[in-house]
């Protein structure tokens, strides 16, 4: 593992978790650097929640290594997460207890609590920091979770799904003080999310974890650039051209649709020799590249 002043902020290497039979996570691999947006997507069940968990020292992993400043997540928990935001799925914040008394619950276990700026960030989001937590709404929880995990200061940020609940206004909300915060300090943060459009625009790298292994781990921009989605005549003799590279493939009527995910001069030419020159070619957004590597390849319609 890399040392704590000059390898990444989280590290997570050939992470394996089982639960009884059932692999969760199987031998996963990534790092975040310094600075980083990192978007760890999944579909649900996929093993990105358990990777969270061993990454914040809550869960001990069967196999690999799992570190946060160069420092293994299970034997270090304590010092490491002085340093560390986290806004979980769903708000561990006591019922009984409003926003206000949280902050001076937790003020004492930071050094660089900032009451202040906590106070602020609910002022912008409209949530009363006197009102219960049992009170608030879904989206206001969140909110509340989200100050909490910036106003120490951290030099990491985890957040498990934060937008999930929230209505449009209160995804933008979230999603500017999120990019304000990076903006001001260079916060590393480390997310998991289902909301792909809002994430688009502010994660840097993405992971793509599929029934427990990593299928995707690249710059988003580099990501977006090699995948293309390929439309043409169906040609003669009916079957999907069998051209190496295709990830996913679809025929309707007398149109193919395929999804290649490394687009080259040469991919290109396989495809106009195929298709005659009647071919259509487009980008394709992170919605649709997830979909398309969360379904897999499968060589044929589907």
């Amino acid at each position: 593992m890399n040392t704590e002043k000059t390898g990444p902020v989280a590290e997570v290497e050939r992470l394996t978790v089982r639960f009884g039979r059932t692999t969760a996570v199987d031998e996963a691999s990534f790092v975040v650097e310094r600075g980083e947006v990192y978007a760890l997507l999944g579909r649900n069940g996929s093993g990105k929640s358990t990777t969270v968990r061993c990454l914040l020292g809550q869960l001990k992993p069967a196999a690999g290594n799992v570190a946060i400043f160069g420092r293994g997540s299970w034997v270090d928990r304590r010092a490491i997460m002085e340093r560390v935001g986290v806004a979980p799925e769903v708000s561990d914040i006591p019922p009984e207890m409003t926003a206000l008394q949280v902050s001076r619950f937790v003020k004492p276990l930071y050094s660089q609590w900032d009451h202040q700026a906590f106070m602020e960030r609910l002022d912008r989001f409209g949530v009363d920091p006197q009102r219960r937590n049992s009170r608030l709404s879904k989206g206001q929880r969140k909110q509340v979770g989200l100050a909490l995990a910036l106003s120490s200061a951290p030099d990491l940020v985890i957040l498990d799904d934060p937008t999930l609940g929230l209505d449009p206004v209160a995804r933008k909300a979230l999603f500017d003080e999120l990019i304000g915060e990076l903006a001001e300090r260079g916060t590393t943060v480390l997310l998991t999310t289902h909301d792909l459009a809002g994430i688009e625009g502010v994660a840097t790298r993405v992971g793509v974890i599929r029934e427990g292994r990593m299928v995707v781990d690249e710059n988003l921009e580099i990501l977006k650039a090699g995948f293309r989605r390929v439309r043409f005549p169906r040609p003669e003799g009916g079957g999907i051209p069998q051209i190496p590279g295709i990830l996913h493939s679809n025929m309707t009527g007398d149109t193919v649709e395929v999804v290649v995910p490394d687009f080259s001069h040469a991919v290109e030419i396989a495809f106009r020799e195929v298709a005659g020159g009647r071919m259509e070619i487009s980008s394709l957004s992170l919605e649709e590249i997830f979909i398309a590597v969360s379904n897999g390849a499968d060589g044929g319609a589907s």
